[in-house]
């Protein structure tokens, strides 16, 4: 039998089983199951790594990827095409795009490198079309573009969201508050700060007992938190990926059926044709990777707004601006003066290495 059938077998005796008290161990060890057969399924072409295949390494270039992901003929090339300048084959036929296209978009100053993926199909999580590899690089960037066609949005965006999830790709979520700690004895004790509403004990101990961690601590502080939940940390191989749903096409519908597209949440209504509502895309885009623009002041000089140097958050310390110029320069740094919203006055502050910076931060290096 092969993987993909013990998937369908699994998945279909979950879907038999009526979930209560006296099934809820045998539930969360078909889970556990599941994910182990998925990650079986997917491993040996390096799920998680850079794409796989013959045209889907793509050096990466920008301080920041999005991807775009969706069924053939959304509109995915077009709009990459006009926002990049790229060549991506456009055509009204299926399929027209078959390895990944990059292209570079500059918003606010900061080179955005934006990844056309082939169209995928339903059932690529399981190998069909070149799914897998399409979902790979998916896995690999920033921020995710779902295009969707306006006139099918809701059908197409559950497929495209189910086939991203079994691949490990969890769009617009943060990682669970629970930790899975292995010890050498003493068996299995679960703590909860919070109360467990869609799990019980004997649902996680069937997980365990499946991952054979038959000594350890387990600490829930996520608040309704699932049997997928705890999988997903013991696996350990999820990514946490915003998504952003772009609803195309729009110039073929009324302004009544747009008013209802409004009411997806994170989503965005656009026609990349008619080159409708692209601002807005690009706003939403810009808050969404949260990235910080870091100006530079030479001494003597007004600061430099023209070419800000861009970090991602969490990576946005004065070190990270030093060696984001040149890697000697945090060595001959004796201190940096800051002035903006990470600064305690108006009138600049000095701060070392350590200190963070935020947005619109402005930064003058004095050397030693």
């Amino acid at each position: 039998m092969t993987t993909v059938q013990k998937i369908k077998e699994v998945e279909d005796e979950m879907a038999r089983t009526q979930k209560n008290k006296a099934t809820s161990y045998h539930l969360g060890q078909l889970k556990a199951k599941l994910a182990k057969l998925r990650r079986e399924l997917l491993g040996p072409t390096g799920g998680g790594g850079g794409g796989g295949g013959l045209g889907f390494d793509v050096a990466r270039t920008g301080i920041a990827s999005v991807g775009f992901v969706g069924f053939p003929s959304v509109g995915k090339s077009t709009l990459m095409s006009k926002l990049t300048g790229t060549h991506s084959e456009t055509s009204e036929i299926d399929f027209t795009t078959l390895t990944t296209v990059p292209g570079t978009l500059k918003v606010h100053g900061a080179p955005i490198q934006i990844l056309d993926l082939p169209g995928i199909i339903e059932g690529a999580n399981d190998g069909r079309g070149r799914g897998r590899q399409v979902i790979a690089v998916a896995r690999t960037c920033n921020l995710i573009f779902i295009v969707l066609d306006v006139l099918k949005p809701l059908g197409d965006k559950t497929i495209i969201e189910s086939e991203l999830e079994a691949f490990g790709i969890r769009l617009n979520k943060k990682p669970p508050a629970i930790t899975v700690k292995k010890k050498d004895k003493g068996g299995i004790a679960i703590t909860n700060t919070v109360p467990l509403t869609k799990i019980d004990h004997d649902e996680i101990k069937a997980i365990l007992s499946e991952y054979k961690l038959s000594n350890c601590d387990v600490a829930i502080r996520q608040p309704n938190a699932t049997a997928d939940d705890l999988v997903d940390v013991i696996e350990g191989n999820r990514v946490y990926i915003p998504a952003i749903y772009v609803l195309n096409k729009i110039d073929a519908i009324s302004i009544e059926e747009l008013d209802l597209l409004y009411k997806i949440p994170n989503s965005v209504p656009i026609s990349s044709r008619e080159w409708l509502n692209i601002d807005e895309l690009m706003d939403i885009m810009w808050r969404r990777l949260d990235l910080v623009r870091v100006y530079t002041k030479p001494r003597g000089a007004p600061p430099d707004y023209s070419s800000p140097v861009v970090l991602r958050r969490g990576k946005s310390a004065v070190e990270d601006f030093c060696s984001a110029i040149h890697k000697e320069i945090a060595k001959q740094m004796k201190y940096a003066i800051v002035w903006g919203a990470s600064a305690k006055h108006a009138r600049g502050q000095k701060v070392g290495l350590e200190h963070v910076l935020e947005d619109e931060d402005v930064v003058h290096i004095a050397k030693k």
